[in-house]
Formats: structure tokens, sequence, C-alpha cells
């Protein structure tokens, strides 16, 4: 864990304050690749924000932009209620979003507060002269967040859109991208459209990478079901409000997971029998209608029992 302070604290717009953070007790910070994220501890638990680049930070401090939810559950709350020179805990940053290496051109594509990630991406690529196009979706202009340095630091490479103007055409955008690597953040909703039009402009699945920006909650209609483990036979209930992880975990089960978002794929576990219920970002549509795979970070049965390889 690291010991971090709030050097400044930016208002954006009236949700989105930004926080510049810096080591809490003078050594060096811990240094990270674009799309990297730190999970910081609020009173509602850890919570994950993207570390936010730009060409002209010097290196030795992490800056991360947070939204205020409303109906959330109080981590963005509590981030909001901090002011400069608060203390705060967070883990070394981690990386399930990372910029691929390669000549290939790529385009960026924001929904919301899901445009951090990608400013950090655009950030590294100006700095090596390789192509990209930056495509940021959102209501009105006054609730998205940087738009002024964006346009500034990335020129004609920078294309907001605004829902109250013109909504953004996902597949007309995506038809246009078919020989580029696709990297879409945002709320769930958006990275579906995204991906969908991605899949059917014909982009290939590898150059296609999603990160959700909001974490899993439980659905009017949850109910409850079953987790049989295939390799012992156990029989583990699954509550209305209870995760996959967390009802194996329970159970005394240690299962592999990480982002707990649906979109890092780390959890992903193989479904003998039963019919899941997806509610990833990772999966293609080919793989959802297979029913063999789900990532149990999020995901449910719609059916009464679902046996996985476990």
């Amino acid at each position: 864990m690291l010991d971090l302070t709030i050097a400044q604290k930016t208002v954006v717009t009236k949700r989105i304050s930004e926080f510049l953070l810096v080591s809490g007790d003078g050594e060096p910070l811990p240094s990270y690749s674009p799309g990297a994220h730190i999970d910081v501890m609020t009173t509602a638990g850890a919570r994950s924000y993207s570390l936010v680049d730009w060409p002209q930070d010097s290196g030795n401090s992490y800056r991360i932009a947070v939204q205020q939810e409303e109906n959330g559950d109080g981590g963005s709350r509590h981030m909001h209620s901090l002011d400069q020179g608060a203390a705060i805990s967070a883990t070394a940053p981690k990386n399930d979003f990372e910029l691929i290496d390669g000549t290939k051109p790529v385009a960026l594509v924001a929904g919301g507060i899901g445009i951090t990630p990608l400013i950090s991406m655009a950030t590294q690529m100006t700095a090596q002269g390789r192509e990209f196009a930056f495509h940021y979706a959102g209501r009105s202009a006054d609730v998205m967040a940087y738009l002024d340095p964006l346009r500034t630091t990335f020129g004609d490479r920078f294309t907001p859109h605004f829902d109250d103007a013109k909504t953004l055409n996902l597949p007309a955008l995506m038809g246009g991208l078919t020989n580029h690597a696709v990297y879409i953040c945002g709320p769930k909703g958006m990275i579906d459209a995204a991906r969908d039009a991605a899949e059917n402009a014909g982009i290939a699945a590898g150059d296609i990478h999603v990160e959700l920006f909001s974490t899993g909650k439980a659905e009017s209609g949850d109910r409850g079901f079953e987790i049989e483990v295939a390799s012992t036979g156990q029989i583990i209930p699954v509550a209305a409000d209870q995760t996959i992880i967390e009802a194996l975990e329970a159970a005394g089960l240690d299962p592999l997971y990480d982002c707990a978002r649906g979109d890092c794929g780390i959890c992903q576990t193989a479904v003998i029998s039963g019919t899941p219920d997806h509610r990833d970002v990772v999966l293609s549509q080919t793989e959802r209608d297979s029913g063999t795979v789900m990532q149990i970070c999020v995901s449910r049965a719609a059916s009464d029992r679902l046996v996985l390889d476990l």
C-alpha cells in the first residue's frame, strides 16, 4: 500500500474533481504505463481510479479524476469530501488496460469519465509520433471533463461528440476504423454498443480493448442461484445481493480475480452446464452465445444452477 497526500484538488466540472497525489512519506512513487489505475481506500471500500498523464506532467505525482455518483455507495462522495492536505491510502498502480506497442494506428473512444486512461494513452502516442484518433462522447459539453485541454493538447486528432447536439454514430465511426486497434472506456451501455459496432464493422476481436468505468451493480429482479464446483461436487448458494466471487470466498474457496468490474478477464471460468447471465464487457457476442464461458466477478445465472470448471 502507498501513503499518499492530496497536493491539489481542482474542480473540473460540477460532478468531477481532480486530485493531484504525492508521496506521503517522501519515497519515490512506483512507475506505471498508460491505462494503469490505483485502488484508493474509501469509507465504502477500495475504488479504482485511472491515472491521468498530460505531456507537461513531471512524473513525481499521480493524477486522478473522480466523478461524484449521487446514487452510488459512497466511495465517490468520500473522495469529494477530502481537501488538499488529506492523507489517503492506495495500492501501487495496476494495469488491466495496457496500450499495446505496434505500428497499427489507434482509435481511442471514451464515454463520460472514461476519458481518463485514454488521455494517458494519447500523451504517450503523441510523444512516440504514433498515429491515433481520439473520440470523446458525452451528454453535453458542460458535463465533459477536460474539453479545452484536450483540444489544445491533441489538436485535430481529438473529436468531441455531444448527445444534445448530435449523438455519436458508433456504426459509422467503427466502419472507418477497420485498420485500427480500438480502445474503449466508459459506462457499460456505451461499451456494449461500441464493441458491437466494432465487431459488426469487421474489426478483429484482438484489436478491440475495453475498460469499464464502473463497478457491477445489482439489477432489479436478481435472484439467488447455486454454483456447483465441478472438481468436488460442492454446492454453493449465491444470494440475490451477492456475487459469485463473494459466495465462493464465503465458502472458503480462493478464486482468481482482479477488477471485479467484468473487464479484465482474469476471473474467466468455463461453464460445464447451466445458463450464464452475462454482465461483463470482455466476451464477444459469439462467446456469450456459446454459454461455455463467463466472468464470475459480475455475471450471474439465468438457470437455477451453474456447474463451473473450478
